[in-house]
């Protein structure tokens, strides 16, 4: 079989690449050619996923990664030993044991006692949004402010410092920066951090402190586990509260039913979740030793890329599953992951998600795109999928 090249192109904003559903109605485990010249293979199968992505033979450890896509900015980071705290980039024991020392402090209940803190975070951004009036730009004002404020308020980090932190991510996850400008931005990210945990005896109010004082991780894993949560934690809900807003201004009968039945958030945000798929390049894998798997030699080193959205897009596993169905069960979407090392601030994301969305829409009941969708820049040059800017009016 010939390989293929991850397929990016999109027909629609909401859609994942035709492609995708076309290699996994074919073959849903195929080889795949890397920007590199890499031969590796493409998983399009929910059922497939979940076997790779729950099997200790299929390693994450980042000297094994390649960019699925061309990507630069991946360049210091792929082929090297993680970073200190980088668990995304660890295999057993080091993932477990810096795992253990967070997972219990992102629990869905941990979680939910922030939504107070998170109602009024949203309420302060919408009166922002207010008073600017109208057109404005829904992701500057509202989308990206969100999740920055939350993740600084858990971490302990000064909201002053979002100026630096959201140009360094953007630089990360960007698909046109350069390897020397990522390493730029992680040194300068990493270098934040370390100012803010350098002194254990000074309480900056938040996670960051905590792990400090507990003292089971030294300074430059509590400075990495900070960078971690701090990029991805506003960058993945920025990037998710802007494009549910536009998919549900794109959908009027769904924006209906959600102002109608309030209780329909949760379900909803799940659904939206899966439909959008925002980590649209997918996860990447890599067998530790050779593995016969559904009928195919997978070689020591070969790069496995499993695509998210293919996957959360299974008719075997989701019925239609290219319609926005708000009463659809969602159980088992892999917007997050799978297994070990699925997202950890997941309940935080959905917490954000269930108080961002109804509020925007009980605060400008008109609310409506202030140009046509076609107008709207997506980030297909990002790492994490969204909108660039979303104007909007009322």
């Amino acid at each position: 079989m010939k390989p293929v090249r991850l397929p990016t192109a999109r027909v629609t904003p909401f859609d994942p690449p035709v492609e995708l559903a076309e290699y996994r109605e074919d073959a849903p485990i195929r080889p795949m050619v890397y920007p590199d010249g890499h031969e590796g293979w493409l998983v399009t199968d929910h059922g497939l996923a979940r076997k790779i992505l729950s099997d200790q033979r299929f390693s994450a450890r980042s000297e094994f990664k390649r960019a699925p896509v061309a990507r630069p900015s991946a360049d210091p980071f792929f082929g090297a030993p993680a970073l200190p705290g980088w668990l995304v980039d660890m295999d057993a024991p080091e993932h477990t044991r810096l795992r253990l020392q967070l997972a219990g402090k992102f629990t869905a209940r941990r979680m939910k006692e922030m939504r107070p803190l998170l109602d009024r975070i949203v309420d302060d951004q919408l009166t922002v949004m207010e008073a600017h009036g109208p057109p404005a730009d829904l992701v500057s004002l509202f989308a990206l402010p969100v999740p920055s404020l939350a993740i600084c308020a858990l971490l302990g980090v000064p909201y002053r410092e979002r100026a630096e932190f959201q140009r360094n991510s953007a630089t990360l996850f960007s698909l046109e920066a350069d390897a020397e400008a990522a390493a730029r931005a992680m040194d300068a990210l990493y270098a934040l951090l370390r100012q803010l945990t350098k002194d254990r005896d000074v309480d900056t109010g938040g996670l960051l402190s905590m792990l400090a004082a507990e003292g089971t991780l030294d300074a430059e894993e509590i400075a990495g586990v900070g960078v971690l949560l701090l990029t991805a934690g506003h960058e993945s809900t920025a990037g998710s509260l802007g494009l549910s807003t536009f998919t549900l201004l794109s959908h009027p009968e769904h924006l209906a039913r959600l102002r109608a039945d309030p209780e329909l958030i949760g379900n909803a945000v799940e659904e939206l979740l899966r439909y959008l798929t925002i980590f649209h390049f997918g996860v990447p894998r890599t067998p530790l030793e050779d593995v016969e798997f559904e009928g195919h030699l997978l070689r020591t080193g070969e790069s496995i890329t499993i695509s998210l959205p293919a996957v959360n897009r299974d008719p075997s596993w989701f019925a239609e599953p290219d319609r926005l169905d708000f009463d659809r069960r969602t159980a088992g979407h892999m917007a997050f992951g799978y297994g070990i090392h699925q997202c950890l601030g997941q309940n935080l994301v959905r917490m954000e998600m269930r108080a961002a969305l109804p509020a925007i829409f009980q605060r400008f009941p008109r609310l409506a795109l202030a140009v046509p969708p076609e107008q709207v820049r997506l980030k297909t040059d990002v790492s994490v999928y969204g909108v660039h800017e979303l104007p909007v009016t009322w």
